[in-house]
């Protein structure tokens, strides 16, 4: 199993590496179009074919697996900072902050998670830049993330609060901010960290899932999701097979990330 767990920690690097460093060569330009080639099959001048603008698929695929892999552990990062101010600074001061925070995360909670996602995202600007589509998308998703790691949280930091140590260091006079940053933590450290894991592929897929809806990344920047809208048009699987490649990425990416951080268990 930890051969395994390598191999797939060792491919999700490959990826990343192979996805930004050749999204940053200047002969795979997403947005280029090659209008004596549109709709074409692969050829040793575009690997993957053309898409229906003539623009390369393999150009493409890079560009947008590197938009998911860099922006999907932002987004991440936001949840798991929101996950901290909600569920663990409420949970450990006790009192009226934990039972709204409590209510709060349960409120949340009860809501589907993709639909309230969709909802959203739905109510923002559509006729944005791509830029702004891609900052706003996953943006959303760090916010709407927060949660379940937060759930987590409030209860071992409650949990600590009668902690010995905890009644040591305020016996010496600690103020409560530095009790926190100092002391509780440090404790939360590997839970953060777990859930960090967790959410990153969860994340991509929910892109994914956005952008097939034509709500994530807009044009003409391209995504995972967003290519994956192209298999809408597949005739014929023996003579499109290329089409695939998105799909084939995001499976091994997912997958990836999922064998590598399997052991990542969250601290109870």
């Amino acid at each position: 199993m930890k051969r395994l767990r390598v191999a797939a920690a060792t491919l999700a690097c490959v990826l990343v590496f192979l996805s930004v460093a050749g999204s940053l060569a200047p002969r795979f330009d997403y947005s280029r179009q090659d209008r004596e080639h549109i709709g074409s099959a692969p050829s040793p001048g575009h690997w993957l074919g053309t898409d229906d603008l003539g623009r390369d698929r393999f150009a493409r695929l890079l560009h947008g697996t590197r938009v998911s892999l860099l922006l999907a552990p932002a987004a991440a990062v936001v949840s798991m900072l929101l996950a901290f101010a909600i569920g663990a600074v409420p949970g450990f001061a006790g009192g009226f902050a934990e039972r709204a925070a409590k209510t709060a995360i349960d409120l949340v909670l009860s809501i589907p998670w993709l639909f309230l996602l969709l909802i959203v995202r739905a109510m923002l600007p559509l006729n944005t830049s791509p830029g702004t589509s891609v900052t706003i998308t996953f943006l959303v998703l760090g916010l709407l993330g927060w949660a379940a790691p937060a759930r987590i949280l409030l209860a071992r930091a409650r949990s600590m609060r009668q902690a010995e140590f905890i009644i040591l260091a305020r016996s010496t006079g600690i103020a409560p901010y530095r009790l926190l940053c100092r002391h509780v933590m440090p404790n939360l450290r590997p839970v953060l960290l777990a859930h960090f894991w967790i959410s990153v592929p969860i994340f991509i897929l929910s892109e994914a899932n956005l952008s097939i809806l034509g709500l994530g990344v807009a044009e003409p920047l391209p995504s995972l999701g967003s290519l994956l809208r192209e298999l809408e048009t597949v005739l014929s699987l023996r003579t499109d097979i290329w089409r695939f490649a998105p799909l084939v990425m995001l499976v091994m990416i997912v997958s990836s990330l999922q064998i590598a951080v399997s052991k990542q268990e969250v601290p109870s």
